[in-house]
């Protein structure tokens, strides 16, 4: 991973991009400090699909499956004597 200040990536943003192509993370200081990262679209869209997975929880992801829609039991889980 490469850490490059924000006046030197606006000159020489292309060998930047071309770094992120080749599968390079690219973080981008301002003042000494983190402000922004530079990946391919790739390893972005990677990272889109894991927050998404993680927001969603497990009725949405179900909800994935083929057909769509579980049906819910009713029954007990166990046998209960009164």
């Amino acid at each position: 991973m490469r850490t490059i200040s924000l006046k030197d990536a606006k000159a020489g943003f292309s060998s930047l991009v071309d770094e992120a192509i080749k599968g390079e993370v690219v973080t981008i200081t301002r003042h000494g400090k983190p402000v922004a990262a530079l990946v391919s679209v790739e390893m972005a869209e990677i990272g889109r699909r894991a927050i998404e997975r993680r927001r969603t929880g497990l009725a949405a992801y179900l909800r994935t499956f083929p057909d769509g829609v579980f049906e819910r039991n009713h029954s007990p889980s166990r046998d209960v004597e009164l």
